[in-house]
């Protein structure tokens, strides 16, 4: 078994101590965190184990917003142990029907279960927000600002950072008001798993959410309908937005708003997935730069990133786009 899913030392006790000394350690999955996953088998009965070792990840935030979801009616993993001092939490298991291949595989229907995430953003959004952070204004400006931190200079850039912040303050003075909402912030068809026996958003298992903030509501549509890791047919993302729009009637300057909230998060992701490459030898989310930027450059073409658009025209050449960093890894 390669080391990095090698179960923490600290797992059999914290198994143990939880009722399943005698349960069996598989690896599962880790993602772009410090965060591992192993499923836990006990003869008729499966849980998963979460690896959150500190100090590189503190467990307290998923708890709180798993405990948050659940409280509303939606399905974050229950929790059965959890151990703070090893960063051992033991979460219900929603199985392995992932959004993304079932998706991919046709075993589902596409639009519906797109349509399915919408109905679910809109009922989270009509439920008071968890308690925590606001989604602030330098919030935004330092996501945005990892683009010139560290996909610029990977391209070989040397651009006007100061010019490049001053664009988006404009920018984000024309986000529409909205009611304060929970904002999972990385709610995509990866974090999404399709649970059996259940109708409409119910169906849906809600995953990797401790990042959360109260913020605008079309961000997490963006984070689901502009997906880095799988492409969502334009159709199905037009037909989405007219559909949370129809449910959550969010007002005249909505489309604005998510086209603010595109832009940003995905010069943000451009910036990340560098990072992710450079910083931490994960060279693989190199791949999704092309999307990335696909994305990108349908948001900056909105109105309402005039000032942004006039910045990337100025600072980045066409061949320091799209997939110049794959090409030079």
């Amino acid at each position: 078994m390669a080391a990095e899913m090698t179960p923490p030392a600290a797992a059999p006790a914290f198994l143990t101590s939880a009722g399943w000394g005698n349960a069996r350690i598989e690896p599962l999955a880790g993602d772009a965190s410090f965060r591992r996953y192993f499923r836990v088998i006990d003869a008729g009965r499966r849980a998963v184990l979460m690896d959150a070792p500190p100090p590189h990840e503190d467990p307290r935030a998923f708890l709180r917003i798993a405990r948050h979801l659940c409280a509303q009616g939606f399905a974050a993993p229950k929790i059965l142990a959890e151990d703070l001092n090893a960063g051992l939490v033991l979460l219900e298991d929603f199985g392995d029907a992932r959004m993304r291949e079932m998706v991919d595989a046709g075993d589902v229907d596409e639009a519906a279960t797109y349509a399915a995430t919408i109905a679910l953003l809109a009922e989270l959004h009509r439920h008071p927000p968890a308690a925590v952070p606001p989604y602030s204004r330098a919030e935004l400006h330092r996501e945005a600002g990892l683009f010139t931190e560290w996909y610029c200079p990977a391209a070989g850039l040397k651009v006007d950072a100061e010019t490049y912040h001053a664009a988006w303050n404009i920018v984000f003075d024309r986000i529409g008001d909205a009611a304060s909402v929970t904002v999972l912030r990385d709610y995509h068809a990866e974090n999404i798993m399709l649970r059996a026996g259940r109708d409409g958003y119910a169906h849906l298992g809600l995953l990797d959410f401790q990042d959360a903030l109260v913020g605008h509501p079309a961000y997490d549509l963006v984070s689901m309908l502009q997906d880095a890791r799988r492409d969502v047919p334009p159709a199905i993302e037009t037909a989405m937005l007219v559909e949370y729009q129809r449910i959550a009637c969010p007002g005249p300057d909505f489309a604005a708003s998510y086209a603010i909230f595109g832009g940003q998060r995905n010069a943000k992701i451009l910036g990340i997935f560098t990072r992710l490459w450079q910083r931490d030898g994960k060279p693989r989310y190199l791949d999704f730069l092309p999307r990335v930027w696909g994305y990108l450059e349908r948001d900056l073409a909105h109105p309402a990133l005039a000032e942004v658009l006039a910045w990337f025209d100025t600072n980045i050449p066409a061949n320091k786009r799209n997939d110049c960093l794959k090409v030079s890894a």
